[in-house]
């Protein structure tokens, strides 16, 4: 195989690398459809030794609310 070398417009000099203005068409763009799945969840980092008790999030989260419920003044 013949190996070639592509001509690439890199500037060396990255102080000035940004235009003073962008025209960006709105017009185009689309809603994120992802958008709705991110406002559900939250991530914890559950610790090493919790894992461990802690297969799936199923269980994590029966353990939690039966926390909560146990919690005194707790708002339904």
């Amino acid at each position: 195989m013949k190996s070639t070398k592509r001509k690439t417009n890199v500037k060396t000099d990255l102080s000035d690398d940004l235009r003073p203005h962008y025209d960006f068409d709105y017009s185009k763009a689309k809603p994120n459809r992802f958008a709705k799945n991110l406002e559900r969840h939250t991530v914890v980092v559950l610790d090493n030794e919790v894992s461990k008790v802690f297969k799936n999030e199923k269980q994590v989260n029966r353990a939690l609310r039966a926390f909560i419920d146990a919690m005194p003044g707790k708002k339904s």
